[in-house]
């Protein structure tokens, strides 16, 4: 089978541009999710339009997937590994882990980011609860908190930097210090707006009912308290793996251009979406782009069906 559509990623970015084909009731769309995204860690999102007490990752995908249903459109649990241009007709063909191909049309990429984060156990229960990593989401809930830095050389300290907007209870725990050192540079902008810093290897977190965090502890035994932390070390990894196979054109930074009205990439029929994109890796953000990359899907395959139809009649 050759699909309209497979969209390889099932999060935010590729549940909501799979609702928006399987609206046009015209489609054959396949959803192919690894299900180890991003948005699978966040245990609250709170700055979302119509959940101001937050709503957890986990939970928007499964309402997702449930909405898919309707359409009648397939999730299939899969990584895609490799990606190759179909010839002569175009279109794509692309190939998972187990072995299995895939065929389409066109292909929406919405394979997203993935955070660079520590394996300090008590971390993860504590993720967009009480720890976050981005402060666009998130500053707001450290406001006036005695709150931690966890973070790298010159990324922690700008991370420390920017939540000084919130709150004036920082210390920055330097990690990694041989492999990152801090600037001087840096190290005077930290103290220049109070903020206190020092190398201190974090060996776990520490939290009531394994999601608040209380503080953590250090490989010296020592025990620093806090009410919130933020970690950040830079690193993060943009998974562009398979538009890079295709040739698309990627920024430095190793996310994948759009053009900024309909989001396909450099390579015709390929469209991206989500934190993979480049622009503020925000759940809200990246649903509006799954949702305009699928009209433009959709513009595009009306055209081509039109272009078929007129040929089979001339």
């Amino acid at each position: 089978m050759i699909y309209d559509c497979i969209i390889v990623g099932g999060g935010l970015a590729g549940l909501q541009a799979a609702i928006q084909l399987g609206r046009y009731n015209a489609y054959r769309v396949l959803v192919i999710d690894s299900e180890d995204g991003r948005s699978g860690l966040c245990r609250s999102y709170r700055n979302l339009l119509g959940y101001p007490d937050g709503v957890s990752g986990e939970a928007l995908r499964q309402a997702g997937r449930k909405q898919l249903q309707t359409y009648g459109i397939a999730i299939r649990r899969d990584t895609v590994t490799h990606a190759e241009p179909l010839a002569p007709n175009g279109g794509f063909r692309l190939k998972g882990t187990e072995g299995d191909a895939y065929e389409a049309r066109t292909v929406l990429l919405a394979t997203g980011v993935m955070d660079r984060l520590p394996d300090w156990p008590g971390l993860r229960g504590c993720l967009g609860l009480s720890v976050y990593v981005c402060p666009d989401c998130d500053g707001y809930e450290i406001k006036g908190r005695r709150t931690l830095v966890l973070g790298a050389g010159d990324v922690g300290a700008r991370m420390a930097l920017t939540l000084r907007t919130w709150t004036d209870r920082l210390v920055y725990l330097r990690q990694e210090e041989r492999e990152h050192p801090l600037s001087p540079e840096l190290a005077n902008q930290l103290e220049a707006a109070g903020i206190p810093h020092r190398a201190a290897p974090v060996q776990s977190i520490t939290a009531t009912d394994g999601c608040t965090l209380t503080g953590v502890v250090l490989a010296d035994g020592t025990e620093i308290p806090a009410d919130r932390a933020f970690v950040a070390f830079g690193g993060n990894e943009v998974r562009s793996q398979l538009a890079r196979q295709l040739g698309a054109r990627l920024h430095e930074n190793m996310h994948v251009w759009t053009d900024s009205r309909t989001k396909m990439t450099s390579v015709a029929g390929l469209w991206a979406a989500g934190d993979i994109a480049f622009h503020s890796e925000q759940a809200a953000i990246a649903m509006g782009d799954g949702a305009q990359a699928a009209i433009w899907i959709h513009k595009t395959l009306q055209e081509a069906r039109a272009g078929k139809e007129a040929q089979s009649l001339s």
